[in-house]
């Protein structure tokens, strides 16, 4: 492939953004997967821009065991002391592309490299679109970003690539857009960029070894709801997938997505789609949802604590009501997204007092004691800290729903990768079990809602979310006849029923009458 023009705009912007954050640049790392590219390596190399070549910590080539003299040139090419930041590796055996980019990933994440761009060393991806898919991921934090040959817009005959080549690549994309549910118009491009904190949560290496090893990312990233930034390309002819072989490929990239929605409806197992750390769940908006009724009994402007806020999405959503919000959960800050006013990495089963005075107005606890052995140890530990008149809002999952009721006499209790049975719950409730934890634990409950099942979770193809609507408020019409038979979850709203032993006494002037448990002076001084 001919050089191309590179972007001399593009490079100066990443150029002043460097300057700016000095040492808060991200580290990027550029792997080079090459096989059988002894006639294209140099000239891809050196094809690199100068600039970007500056910014970048390192390039690694992983020779996939070729058959030619790929290792050899490469050897050559890094013998000369400006290539100091390339570092050749020659595979024991032939990983294949899927293998190989894996290799790419382990070598990244254990040099703690922020960012991964691949590229190959056949020429086809052109060096100088490098700039593009850097400034992509700075500019927009973005974690996944592809390169795109058909947003480009060029005439495939430019280079030559056979029409027919050509459309299958549209349309082959447009229907894995389509069930997927991914607004991408190039699904098969190999020149990527993914970031470190994308990587470390996805089961990478539970990815095929051949070609559609890219699809089966994305899907990942569909799964951790990762925005896919697509960077137009030059168009090129690769010889790689000719043929049978394109056929084969095509057939398995439809079916990594067919698997992907038949594991979702739990009727095949592939771990590869579960995420690598806690399972975060997304921010439900749609109507008799948990975090829609979360939403609607916060007041605004209130101080909150959002403890289990995994990644954030439902305390970003409060702050649009103007609401000073932390969360707190276990997450290294890196997992949680910005824009928090404060978030307290803190492990919940933890029985110490939590780390905060009596300064909020209203402790959420969503959909989180049922990860708890001790939930309601976890209620009084947040009744310490919930401002006088303070209120708990807490949500969690129905046990007693038809469903399992009816599982459970069949004598099946069978975990699952969502839903009430999820396999990370410890703790499963009825109603009257959380209203007698809630009780004891000092609250008086004012408020007690209940959710429909998420039919818009279970039916997510496009022409079907207005079924799903339906169905969702269909449904709710039997959980309002008997929530305790056909909640899928509890959402209750609770006050401080009685203030701490402690705190009490020290508020003797503000009780009137005194209280009888506090005595005359004399007494509460010797108390102190």
């Amino acid at each position: 492939m001919m050089a191309v023009p590179i972007n001399q705009h593009k490079i100066a912007v990443i150029t002043d953004i460097r300057n700016q954050m000095g040492e808060k640049f991200p580290r990027i790392a550029l792997s080079v997967v090459a096989y059988n590219a002894q006639s294209t390596l140099s000239e891809v190399m050196k094809r690199i821009p100068e600039v970007i070549y500056d910014l970048i910590e390192e390039i690694f080539i992983f020779d996939d065991h070729s058959d030619d003299s790929t290792y050899e040139i490469g050897s050559n090419l890094i013998a000369d002391e400006k290539w100091g930041k390339v570092r050749l590796y020659r595979n024991p055996i032939a990983f294949q592309y899927g293998g190989n980019q894996k290799l790419a990933i382990e070598y990244c994440l254990s040099k703690k490299y922020d960012y991964l761009v691949l590229m190959h060393a056949d020429g086809n991806y052109a060096p100088e679109y490098l700039p593009d898919l850097i400034l992509a991921a700075i500019e927009k934090t973005a974690q996944v970003v592809i390169g795109s040959r058909v947003r480009e817009k060029l005439n495939p005959l430019q280079v030559r690539i056979p029409w027919y080549k050509w459309w299958g690549v549209c349309l082959l994309s447009r229907v894995q857009s389509f069930l997927l549910h991914e607004k991408l118009a190039d699904f098969h491009c190999g020149y990527r960029l993914y970031g470190a904190r994308f990587l470390s949560q996805i089961a990478y290496l539970l990815n095929s070894d051949d070609y559609h090893f890219d699809t089966q990312i994305l899907i990942q990233a569909h799964v951790l709801q990762e925005p896919i930034t697509e960077v137009p390309v030059p168009l090129y002819n690769s010889n790689e997938l000719q043929g049978k072989r394109g056929v084969i490929y095509a057939l398995n990239s439809l079916w990594a997505i067919i698997q992907f929605r038949l594991h979702q409806l739990g009727l095949f197992v592939r771990k590869r789609y579960d995420p690598v750390l806690p399972v975060q769940y997304a921010f439900k908006d749609f109507s008799h949802s948990s975090h829609r009724r979360i939403f609607e009994l916060v007041h605004e402007g209130e101080c909150i604590l959002d403890l289990g806020c995994g990644d954030g999405s439902l305390a970003l959503k409060l702050k649009e009501k103007g609401c000073h919000v932390t969360g707190v959960d276990l997450l290294e800050p890196l997992f949680v997204q910005p824009g928090l006013d404060r978030y307290v990495k803190w492990d919940l089963t933890d029985e110490q007092d939590l780390p905060f005075e009596r300064e909020f107005d209203c402790v959420i606890l969503g959909d989180i004691v049922e990860h708890l052995v001790d939930g309601a140890g976890l209620m009084l530990r947040a009744r310490k800290i919930l401002r006088e008149g303070g209120r708990l809002i807490i949500s969690t999952p129905n046990i007693a729903l038809w469903v399992y009721r009816a599982k459970h006499l069949a004598g099946r209790f069978d975990y699952d990768n969502m839903g009430v049975m999820d396999r990370t719950h410890v703790h499963f409730y009825t109603l009257k079990h959380l209203l007698d934890d809630l009780n004891l634990t000092g609250y008086k409950v004012t408020g007690k809602y209940f959710t429909s099942i998420p039919f818009q979770l279970v039916i997510t193809l496009r022409p079907l979310k207005g079924l799903a609507e339906i169905l969702a408020r269909g449904y709710f019409g039997l959980v309002r006849l008997w929530p305790r038979f056909f909640a899928y979850q509890f959402v209750l709203q609770a006050r401080i029923r009685r203030l701490e032993w402690m705190e009490m006494r020290h508020w003797p002037d503000r009780l009137s009458p005194p209280h009888p448990h506090l005595g005359d002076s004399k007494s509460k001084t010797d108390l102190m």
